[in-house]
């Protein structure tokens, strides 16, 4: 496994007016990307049986990422470790948060091995000017689309709210 630097966290979050188990349905359910993920070509179930659960994520431009669970709170979100099958594996949090009974926040947060090996002197500016923004957009991305999901109920649309130059 491949080090990760925890101070260099990206974190996504957005208010639901949505109670946390409407969101846990949704998130918890085997293949649940295709239903709002807008990158996501495909999400396949690998072992949904017992822990720890694993799938596997297709993107639109045909990158495949493995995600393996290692953490499971019902009504409160999982974590993960994603990345390519033999590769470096990024850490994954998804966080809800119960504000009331019928509100929520979800936030995501994702520990990138992108730059991990590499001295923080170095990595600091194109950690800062490249993968940050990137990721942010991505995350923002993917939680507008189960916001989208959840409200509508209506699967999103691929590329649903622009294209990403990583994942499309």
């Amino acid at each position: 496994m491949n080090r990760l630097n925890k101070n260099r966290g990206i974190t996504c979050q957005l208010y639901f007016n949505h109670s946390p188990k409407i969101l846990w349905n949704v998130i918890s359910e085997p293949n649940h990307l295709e239903l709002f993920h807008p990158f996501c070509k495909k999400n396949i179930s690998i072992s949904w049986d017992d822990m720890p659960y694993v799938d596997e994520l297709e993107y639109l431009n045909g990158l495949k990422y493995v995600r393996k669970f290692v953490k499971w709170v019902p009504l409160k979100g999982y974590e993960l470790y994603i990345g390519e099958k033999e590769g470096y594996q990024s850490y994954v949090i998804w966080k809800i948060k119960e504000i009331d009974q019928s509100n929520c926040l979800l936030s995501i947060t994702v520990y990138p091995h992108l730059l991990s090996n590499w001295p923080n002197f170095i990595s600091y500016i194109p950690y800062k000017l490249i993968i940050k923004p990137r990721l942010y957009n991505y995350l923002f991305s993917v939680i507008s689309g189960l916001k989208y999901f959840v409200e509508n109920n209506e699967k999103v649309t691929k590329n649903h709210f622009g294209k990403h130059k990583w994942f499309s």
